[in-house]
């Protein structure tokens, strides 16, 4: 079907079939177990062919599936090797293609939304679209005056699919689980469905564009195209070229995959801190490299970054408090990070934990950021799915006993899913430097100094302003 599914039931049903072909595949697997296969063999045969049969149907449906696919398709590096490798190519279309609109339902709605005469705006329009996404497509075309821009066409129906996907995808949610270990996927689906609207509204998502090509019009590293043109379902911006980060993924060189690796943990914690906002879909689709300028001595690669569908407003930046606890952590402070957990609601005042148990649940999570620089593998990303995901672990007991407050749930997906793109990239990063530079609370500021000389006798004869 080459036009977006629009109508409930068809839509119900193809997403009604995966349980179904779960339930079969289970069977299944029992039939290969009683005939002598063992069960770690098995269950990788079935975590395949359930793979296989999801991201098929996702990538049909586009809307909420798709985006779910997409979300998901970050978290690749989680799984065993011998599992992500096959299907890790179906994993990659879903960030970058999905079946296109026929041009007359984008010629409709272009006519709808830019008038009848819409083809004026243009020299150009390529028919063919350069990349289709979950909601939308986006188009190539050359603006009336000479600029070469991006044309995003918003699907027809696209709100309504986004509901009905994410509400099917919510009823079965428990069988999703041994996808990506150690992962919760409803507050994933939850969170996904309450941003809906926001997704949808192509007049705010140019307002946090502008903001951020503003902010980044001169910066050396990132680049954000201007917006040209917008109204409802439709929203023109300016065109970048670059190669895609999904390409450096599968076949960049070390120099390339080592520069988008720092730069994307340079746009997670300097966008926030100079917007106020967080760009909150964070998949290899919405970035590319760009090379660097020619004639510009010493250029390096710039990342570019696409679709402010979804973002997190943060007027002051990033909490502090993640600054605050991860500066804790690496000093070792158990104490400290304990309080200020529970204080902020992530250790819930029903509960008491072991200050210690907690500061060895996190020291290897935040690693990266313990040392100068840190490479980002797979096996690593694996093993901390591990040792959260298996029942029998320490780190598994305790992190169900921790809480997530709604406040940081969108902050803590961005986070995870960054991390998993840097693991598929397998850079080199300089984690602590952008910590350092951007991150609130991650240094002591002067009132944490006067605090500490307070504390043993140094700044008695000096006040706040002096010592």
């Amino acid at each position: 079907m080459s036009d977006l599914p629009r109508k409930a039931v068809t839509r119900t049903a193809k997403l009604a079939a995966l349980p179904i072909g779960f339930a079969g595949r289970a069977t299944w697997g029992l039939g290969r177990r009683i005939g002598g296969k063992s069960a770690e063999i098995v269950s990788k045969e079935l975590q395949q062919r359930t793979a296989d049969q999801l991201f098929k149907v996702l990538g049909e449906l586009k809307g909420g599936a798709m985006k779910f696919g997409q979300a998901l398709s970050v978290f690749e590096s989680a799984l065993p090797e011998e599992v992500a490798g096959p299907y890790r190519a179906a994993l990659t279309k879903l960030q970058e293609a999905a079946p296109p609109m026929p041009s007359s339902t984008v010629h409709a709605v272009l006519a709808e939304r830019l008038g009848e005469d819409w083809r004026d705006l243009f020299l150009e329009f390529e028919e063919k679209p350069a990349a289709a996404a979950s909601i939308g497509q986006v188009h190539r075309a050359v603006w009336h005056d000479g600029r070469v821009v991006a044309v995003k066409v918003q699907y027809p129906g696209a709100g309504e699919a986004l509901l009905s996907d994410l509400t099917q995808l919510s009823r079965f949610v428990r069988l999703l689980g041994p996808l990506i270990p150690g992962m919760d996927m409803k507050p994933l689906i939850s969170e996904m469905r309450d941003r809906v609207s926001e997704e949808l509204d192509y007049a705010l998502e140019a307002e946090s564009q502008r903001e951020h090509a503003a902010e980044f019009a001169d910066d050396p590293d990132v680049l954000v195209p201007d917006v040209v043109h917008q109204s409802e379902q439709v929203l023109v911006t300016e065109w970048i070229d670059g190669k895609p980060l999904a390409d450096v993924i599968s076949g960049g060189s070390a120099e390339e995959r080592d520069r988008a690796g720092q730069l994307l943990a340079r746009f997670l914690f300097s966008g926030p801190a100079r917007t106020g906002l967080l760009h909150a879909d964070p998949h290899p689709g919405n970035f590319r490299l760009l090379p660097p300028d020619e004639g510009v001595e010493d250029g390096e690669y710039r990342l570019g970054v696409l679709d402010f569908g979804t973002v997190d407003r943060l007027p002051g930046g990033l909490p502090d408090t993640i600054g605050y606890a991860l500066r804790m952590t690496l000093e070792g402070d158990a104490e400290g990070v304990y309080d200020l957990l529970r204080e902020d609601g992530f250790v819930k005042e029903s509960i008491d934990l072991d200050p210690d148990a907690v500061l060895d649940y996190l020291l290897p999570i935040i690693e990266p950021a313990a040392a100068d620089e840190f490479t980002f593998t797979r096996s690593w990303m694996r093993n901390q799915a591990a040792r959260i995901a298996d029942p029998r672990s320490p780190a598994h007991q305790l992190g169900r006993q921790l809480n997530l407050p709604p406040a940081y749930l969108l902050i803590h997906r961005v986070t995870l899913s960054t991390i998993g793109v840097l693991c598929q990239l397998n850079a080199t990063v300089r984690l602590r430097d952008e910590l350092e530079d951007w991150l609130p609370g991650f240094l002591p500021d002067e009132e944490d100094d006067y605090a500490a000389e307070a504390e043993d006798g140094t700044a008695e004869e000096a006040g706040p302003d002096e010592a």
